[in-house]
């Protein structure tokens, strides 16, 4: 357990909590300086991890939570025919892994979708630690409980919107997540492929094409390879009405 004099000697460099840019997304928000201290002390970094490395498979036993420090992953299964469901992206701040704490296991595929900077978080060292630190055990609760709320969102778009409906709400939820992390909320690059994107919606890749193209004709948003401009905010939210 560290003490007070060697947190007196903590050097907080580019990748521990203290100096993370996501961690008000992340785990630490809401621990105070000992408990992130403690906390950082059982997060394993690595290299980079590259575009297209999974991170874990189903079945896979749950042996760590994955928070992502920078970059971008994709959640999916596999549809009878081998192609990628895609059940969820994930950006800075957010970890993975949550649904494999009810059964044991992991019950999804995670990839990166570009370079992206990962902290592993041993499992049985972050519950061992939360139940010491009572912030970090309600930290995990509301967590979990922003997983199931997702989740039924999603089901929501699928149920109630439909198909151009589903991609302004899409356009328009990146936008909301790159304005949380400190980006540009109208200009951004799409980490994952239309493909995905198509899988993720329930659409087809045409139907996606064919969507962005009449978004792009109305005025409402550019496309220049992977990279979209809002160039009509107000309409693209008129179109995405909250679930």
């Amino acid at each position: 357990m560290p003490t007070d004099s060697s947190m007196k000697n903590y050097s907080c460099g580019k990748v521990h909590c203290c100096d993370c840019r996501m961690r008000e997304l992340c785990i630490p928000k809401s621990l105070n300086d000992k408990e992130m201290f403690k906390l950082d002390a059982i997060i394993e970094r690595a290299s980079p991890t590259q575009k297209g490395e999974r991170l874990f498979k189903p079945q896979d036993p749950l042996t760590a939570l994955y928070a992502i420090r920078s970059g971008s992953v994709k959640s999916y299964n596999l549809s009878d025919e081998g192609d990628d469901q895609v059940t969820a992206f994930h950006f800075g701040g957010e970890v993975l892994g949550l649904d494999a704490i009810s059964v044991g296991h992991h019950t999804s595929f995670a990839t990166a979708l570009e370079t992206s900077m990962i902290c592993k978080i041993p499992y049985q060292a972050l519950t061992a630690l939360a139940s010491r630190c009572p912030s970090l055990h309600k930290k995990l609760l509301r967590m979990l409980s922003y997983e199931i709320r997702t989740v039924q969102n999603i089901v929501l778009l699928h149920a109630n919107k439909n198909s151009e409906q589903r991609l302004a709400h899409f356009i328009n939820s990146l936008s909301e997540e790159y304005a949380l992390r400190g980006f540009s909320s109208s200009e951004f690059k799409l980490s994952m492929s239309r493909t995905d994107i198509a899988s993720f919606l329930g659409l087809t890749v045409e139907t996606i094409s064919r969507l962005l193209s009449r978004f792009q004709k109305q005025g409402l948003i550019t496309v220049s390879a992977k990279y979209v401009m809002i160039l009509d905010m107000p309409a693209i939210i008129t179109l995405a009405p909250p679930s």
